[in-house]
């Protein structure tokens, strides 16, 4: 672990624990009068949600009003729809309640809301001109960390895969992260979405080490492997590997909901800076050709990239193989992380990540231009432990077929 400099970006206030959902309300009255909840259907059917507008509205006092159509993989369409219907609602302050597209979509509708369009102008990093109207920010699954990160994720049709924009201005201000509710999510959501956490603080472990210049934090949002972002990316990889298998077997076991959620927080805080790396830079492809879930194609890939980087991150993934206590501390590094790369193998396959992208309908016919779309994620690609081209990029596909 590198002790020469570190970044960490979060919100303001950030709540854990069961129950802590009926702060959201008093939280709210902290930063203005008018209230957005941007979620999705799901989530607006069941009694939580009157729940939590009974909280804004009675018991706080606020005006609420509800955005209920957020879609999966979070199209462009679905943000300047809910831009355009609440504009004249002018909200003050913007909850994103759900999985990652809500909490995305409500980062991005604070965006637009605060700043002219079109949205494409902000992609990248550092394009976003100043702070967005505030954001409570409350994760219903655990897994993509958005609740503390400084990044949304989209999807522009006139974009081959999803684009980002990265900026700390989309910091909640407020993150509330209640165990409680996760209970509802499925078993196989469970899966999909504590394999992205894993692989956020894997990735961020053992992402490049650059040089600590005293103006990378302003000029890049993934900073690479730093001592905080580690600190971090070592709870999160303890507190998920304990208790994943125990979360997707029983919905209801609380005790190990609460361990993945923070561990999935604990994850985000790490990436927030520390970034992640080529799982996350060949999923963009992938998942925009397969139009399969995020979290289903980093934990397909996540291993056969571990493989690609051994030699690169032997050291990381040692330490990484200790803390699960897949290694002991007097064994050799290569051998320790070969450990590790084995237990996070086997933990995927306990809980049914697939070990092959032909499980999501991938071919040899599309490693060429997977090779080279990958490429396209440049921020992830340069964080990479390893370098990285089209050529050896398409000797990990070929591995994960």
């Amino acid at each position: 672990m590198r002790l020469d400099y570190g970044v960490t970006r979060a919100p303001a206030r950030l709540f854990f624990g069961p129950g802590q959902r009926q702060a959201i309300g008093r939280a709210a009255r902290d930063l203005g009068r008018k209230v957005l909840i941007c979620t999705d259907e799901r989530l607006a059917r069941l009694p939580i949600l009157q729940e939590i507008l009974e909280d804004i509205t009675v018991h706080n006092g606020l005006e609420a009003t509800v955005f209920d159509a957020t879609e999966p993989e979070l199209p462009l369409a679905g943000i300047l729809d809910c831009v355009a219907e609440y504009r004249s609602f002018d909200p003050d302050v913007i909850v994103g309640l759900g999985g990652g597209s809500c909490l995305d979509l409500a980062k991005l509708v604070s965006l637009l809301l605060s700043y002219e369009g079109p949205l494409s102008q902000y992609y990248g990093e550092f394009k976003v001109p100043g702070p967005v109207r505030p954001l409570i920010a409350v994760p219903t699954t655990s897994g993509t960390g958005s609740e503390v990160t400084p990044v949304a994720v989209l999807a522009d049709p006139e974009r081959t895969m999803k684009v980002g924009i990265s900026s700390p201005a989309l910091i909640p201000h407020t993150a509330i992260c209640d165990p409680e509710l996760t209970v509802t999510c499925p078993p196989g959501l469970t899966a999909i979405s504590g394999a992205d956490a894993l692989a956020h603080a894997v990735e961020a472990f053992a992402a490049v080490s650059r040089p600590p210049d005293p103006r990378m934090a302003m000029e890049r949002v993934f900073v690479g492997k730093n001592t905080l972002s580690d600190h971090y990316a070592l709870l999160a990889i303890k507190l998920i590997f304990e208790s994943l298998r125990r979360a997707v077997a029983d919905g209801g076991d609380i005790e190990a909901r609460s361990a993945v959620m923070l561990g999935a927080t604990y994850a985000g805080l790490a990436f927030g800076s520390g970034g992640t790396a080529i799982a996350h830079a060949i999923q963009y492809p992938v998942g925009a050709q397969t139009h399969t879930a995020h979290g289903l194609g980093v934990g397909i890939l996540l291993p056969y990239t571990m493989d690609f980087n051994m030699q690169a991150a032997s050291a990381s993934y040692a330490e990484v193989g200790r803390v699960i206590g897949a290694a002991s501390a007097d064994q050799p590094d290569e051998e320790a992380g070969r450990a590790a790369i084995a237990a996070v193998r086997k933990l995927f396959g306990d809980i049914g990540i697939p070990a092959s992208l032909r499980n999501i309908a991938l071919t040899e016919d599309d490693l060429d231009s997977l090779s080279v779309l990958s490429m396209n994620a440049a921020r992830l690609v340069e964080n990479n432990p390893a370098a990285v081209d089209p050529e050896s990029i398409k000797q990990i596909l070929m591995r994960a077929l």
